[in-house]
């Protein structure tokens, strides 16, 4: 199971990063046809921007931000601050990693619960894209597997959990 889970925060760690590249072309695209219109204008013309670019750029950045969390959390990415704990003995240490981990499990199921209730509201309410008309409740999609995702990954840490310095 755990091998399972580990490649599966690959894949969206691999998907996630993927539309990293893709809104960094379209930014890129976007400021060369702002760059452009700015020559054509010396010239009476002009030349448009992306139509939409906003609102794409929002989208893909909703759908790759959490597909990033379920690789991290395997890989034991977060930040840990150990100020107050450094000095706990190992035991005290081990008792507060699982907590944490039950936390973080909890956390993510709770955002995820929220995320459902977005995206059903999004389809119920039948909300568009302004310029693009895209349905924007699909793309809640990913973030609510990559948010199970993390999740399932912090349960399985538990029982194996010791203090990471």
């Amino acid at each position: 199971m755990t091998r399972l889970l580990e490649r599966t925060a690959d894949l969206f760690a691999l998907i996630g990063g993927a539309v990293v590249i893709f809104i960094v072309l379209v930014t890129t695209l976007n400021a060369g046809a702002l760059i452009l219109d700015r020559i054509a204008g010396l010239f009476g013309s002009d030349v448009s921007a992306l139509p939409g670019y906003e609102e794409l750029v929002r989208l893909s950045i909703s759908v790759a931000a959490l597909m990033f969390f379920p690789y991290c959390q395997m890989k034991r990415g977060h930040v840990a601050v150990d100020l107050f704990v450094a000095r706990l003995p190992q035991v005290i240490k081990t008792a507060l990693e699982r907590v944490w981990l039950l936390l973080t499990a909890g956390i993510a199921l709770f955002l995820a619960w929220w995320m459902v209730h977005g995206l059903f509201e999004k389809r119920d309410d039948g909300v568009i894209t302004g310029v693009l008309g895209l349905p924007e409740w699909p793309f809640y999609a990913p973030g609510i597997a990559a948010l199970i995702l993390w999740a399932a990954i912090a349960l399985t840490q538990i029982p194996g959990a010791r203090h990471h310095a």
